[in-house]
């Protein structure tokens, strides 16, 4: 199973559009997540195309009312639970506040996605493995557009890093 992992896209206050190489990413995937910040619904509904409905995304600190999403999502492909939240808050506290909702909803044994800080990562918190895939736009702080891919088989999770 292919996950195309991306986040804090800011369509259209900060970047115009989604990158066509991001794009045949996340048509490749077989199933996408995104760690909210679509902006608008219709940038949400351009990822959920692209998904080809296999989607699980969340909504971020500047989502509208009208972004129906959840702040937390969990969802379990190939034998790994992945605990999905923006991550909203400063960045001081940012890794406990997210390894805490992974642990909440999940289980210290569960992958969290967040995203917020347009700053990419694979780390571990606290016990807690930690996936950040920065911005998918390169919108600003970023310097850079970023998104994760992740190979999962048998509960086994190999990411890859993705820059522009």
């Amino acid at each position: 199973m292919e996950l195309a992992i991306i986040g804090d896209t800011h369509v259209p206050s900060r970047a115009s559009g989604i990158p066509d190489w991001v794009r045949e990413r996340v048509e490749a995937a077989d199933h996408t997540i995104h760690t909210g910040d679509f902006e608008t619904p219709e940038a949400l509904r351009t990822v959920r195309s692209l998904a080809d409905g296999s989607l699980t995304a969340v909504r971020g600190n500047v989502d509208p009312a009208s972004i129906d999403l959840p702040a937390v999502a969990t969802v379990d492909r190939g034998g790994v639970t992945v605990v999905v939240t923006h991550g909203t808050g400063d960045r001081m506290g940012y890794e406990d506040r997210v390894a805490s909702t992974v642990r909440d909803h999940a289980g210290p044994d569960a992958v969290g996605v967040a995203g917020h800080t347009h700053d990419p990562r694979d780390t571990v918190h606290d016990g807690v493995r930690l996936l950040n895939p920065g911005s998918a736009t390169g919108a600003s702080p970023a310097t850079q557009t970023t998104m994760l891919t992740a190979t999962v088989d048998d509960g086994d999770l190999d990411v890859a890093l993705h820059r522009d």
